[in-house]
């Protein structure tokens, strides 16, 4: 359910700071919890380039951060800081390959599984960059299974772990992640603001020098609170080398990566995205590696790419709750439930 079932006010959340541990790496991360409840699920938000966790934060206006939004409906939600920005950045100043940041990243859920209540599993929202990390670490390993065929509902919802196996973990050393790289379910993934086909040049895109057009993360200033740009710069954060560098190779990675994808994807373009082309062809283009993986494919209204900074946020925000809640609803109707005995045909 969307909506509280009682007729009292839901009690804001309190969003702290909080640090998750991967291997020899520490990531930063904001957290909101349910407040004197169980979580039903785990809302894990990945900010894109050159911004911080606190992206899905918005406090330019009541109701338009996630953070506190999804723990008011029942989640926890999480927010990483990702590998190369906010507690990691002194170590990682050139950040990290997409290759080697996403067995970080299931490290520090798997952490985070270890101490706190997950609910009905792990769901990655995610804007941007951020979406390349999503679908390399819900993807796995070439060649691997990374869902056990046995989980109720596996093939179609990927019910079991992302796998032992983590994607480019020599680089740390495989002893650093554990046999298990990520111990919660993977419910399903939804992504904003990311393509597979660029709109631009690929010089174009941001790079750590401030190079880039800027201005297309925003599109027209009308669809921002006033608010937005002043709070908005806290959150910026320069774009790691390393992460800039792998940036216009992205069309050519995609295809693989979304093949080894097994979980519900949702892929949401702004009205004024500027970034990536989202027209038949480009979504043609996006769809057509997710083999294994049921998609979708929405547009958002009244939004620039900075969806989660915009007057949009809480009607994207909505969006993503209720695709969630689709997915744990199509996972729980997939399951046989054993029918009490006696109990009427």
């Amino acid at each position: 359910m969307l909506q509280p079932t009682s007729g009292t006010a839901v009690p804001a959340p309190r969003i702290r700071p909080v640090i998750l541990h991967a291997g020899g790496l520490t990531l930063s991360a904001l957290l909101a919890e349910p407040v004197d409840a169980a979580p039903r699920a785990v809302i894990v938000a990945l900010h894109g380039g050159g911004m911080r966790a606190g992206y899905f934060d918005s406090r330019a206006r009541p109701g338009l951060s996630l953070l506190t939004l999804g723990a008011q409906l029942g989640y926890t939600v999480l927010a990483v800081d990702r590998p190369g920005y906010g507690l990691s950045a002194a170590r990682l100043p050139r950040g990290l390959a997409l290759e080697d940041a996403a067995p970080v990243l299931r490290a520090a859920l798997a952490d985070f599984s270890t101490r706190y209540a997950t609910g009905a599993g792990l769901f990655l929202v995610a804007h941007s960059y951020g979406g390349k990390l999503a679908l390399a670490a819900a993807g796995g390993v070439p060649g691997a299974d990374v869902f056990g065929s046995d989980a109720p509902g596996a093939d179609a919802f990927g019910a079991d772990a992302f796998g032992s196996d983590a994607l480019g973990a020599d680089a740390f050393g495989a002893d650093a992640f554990g046999a298990d790289a990520f111990g919660g379910v993977l419910i399903g993934l939804d992504i904003s603001g990311l393509g597979s086909r660029l709109a631009v040049a690929p010089h174009q895109l941001p790079g750590p020098g401030g190079q880039g057009d800027w201005r297309k993360h925003w599109g027209a200033l009308r669809l921002y609170p006033p608010d937005a740009f002043r709070l908005g710069q806290a959150l910026i954060s320069p774009v790691p080398e390393t992460e800039a560098a792998q940036g216009p190779s992205w069309p050519e990675r995609y295809p693989e990566l979304a093949a080894r994808v097994r979980v519900p994807v949702r892929f949401t373009f702004a009205e004024q995205e500027q970034w990536w082309r989202y027209d038949e062809e480009a979504v043609a283009d996006l769809t057509r590696p997710l083999l294994s993986a049921p998609v979708r494919v929405d547009h958002q209204p009244d939004a620039g790419h900075n969806i989660s900074l915009g007057w949009a946020a809480r009607t994207y925000h909505l969006r993503v709750c209720g695709f969630l809640e689709e997915c744990l609803l199509a996972r729980d109707a997939a399951v046989p439930r054993r029918r009490p005995v006696g109990a009427a045909v």
